[in-house]
Formats: C-alpha cells, structure tokens, sequence
C-alpha cells in the first residue's frame, strides 16, 4: 500500500512472505533438546548439593574442587547448558525471531555441526579414558550413564530442527 513520503513520493511497503509454521514433530524434537539436558544438569547439581553420586570425597574434593569453586562451576555449567538447549525453540517460534533466517540458519548448522563432533568426541574419551575409574561402582555407572546417555540425542534432534527451519525459510 502506497504511504506518502516527504517530498510527495511515495514508498510502497510489501509484506514478506511468511513461512510456514514448523511442523509438529519439529516443535516436539525442539523441546526434546531442552528435556535431554535436564538429567545430566540435575546429576551435576546433586553433585554439587552433596548428594552422593558415586565420587568419593576425596575425588570430589580433589578432582572437582568440590566443596569450593567446583560447586559455582557445576551449577553454571548446568545453567549454561540448560539455556543452550533452550535457544532450538528459536528455530519453531513464529511469535519471536530476534535474528533474521539468513543469519539464523548458518549458525544452527555450525552448532549441529559442532554437536556431532562434540558427541563423538565425548564418546571416544568415555570408551578410551579413565573417566569411568573416579566412579565408586557399577551402579554409580549406570546411574551417571543414565543421567548423561540423553545428551547424545541432542545431535540428532538439533539436526532435524535445523533441517525442518532451514526448508521452511529457503521455501519462505
């Protein structure tokens, strides 16, 4: 629609096409991201909190400076990590989109990117490393296995998110 201007011309305003909402398995794997992060941030916390997660005291005390910094630096991490999980409900919004598709969609590639590698990496040192000898037994193995098993999903999930939001907009 044609608004008067200063100097009598005018300036026509087109609306930008909308793109199609995300579908609702997108959404799902979008909120799956933010719940596979939780076990593992309530292990960390609990850690922090004292609650016995398989590391003796002197593993606690000398390995993850807890009680000390160690505490401020699991919680943040679980915070962090949280949060981080939380921005994929960026890539289904269709109320708010702070950065425009042709930024967004290159840096939710990087980051799925970066998820794969991080992912297979993690999997390599947990299969190779002593990370498993600070852990007092087989059930605190299971019980850290379990709490962290979840984040592997993430890759998978961010991935397919970014697919779906990178198909809606090139469509857009």
């Amino acid at each position: 629609m044609p608004r008067p201007r200063m100097g009598g011309m005018t300036q026509t305003t087109a609306a930008l096409p909308s793109p199609a909402p995300a579908p609702l398995w997108a959404r799902r794997a979008a909120h799956a991201i933010a719940l596979c992060a939780v076990p593992s941030g309530l292990w960390r916390i609990a850690m922090a909190c004292g609650v016995p997660v398989g590391y003796s005291d002197q593993v606690l005390r000398d390995v993850y400076d807890i009680p000390g910094w160690g505490i401020a630096y699991v919680v943040g991490l679980s915070v962090v990590a949280e949060l981080a999980a939380l921005l994929p409900l960026l890539l289904v919004s269709r109320r708010w989109q702070p950065v425009r598709p042709r930024v967004l969609a290159p840096l939710a590639w990087t980051a799925s990117g970066l998820l794969v590698v991080l992912a297979l990496w993690q999997l390599v040192v947990f299969f190779t490393a002593d990370s498993r000898t600070y852990l007092s037994g087989d059930t605190a193995q299971a019980v850290w296995c379990a709490a962290f098993a979840p984040l592997f999903a993430i890759p998978v999930l961010m991935t397919a998110v970014t697919w779906s939001y990178a198909k809606r907009h090139r469509a857009g």
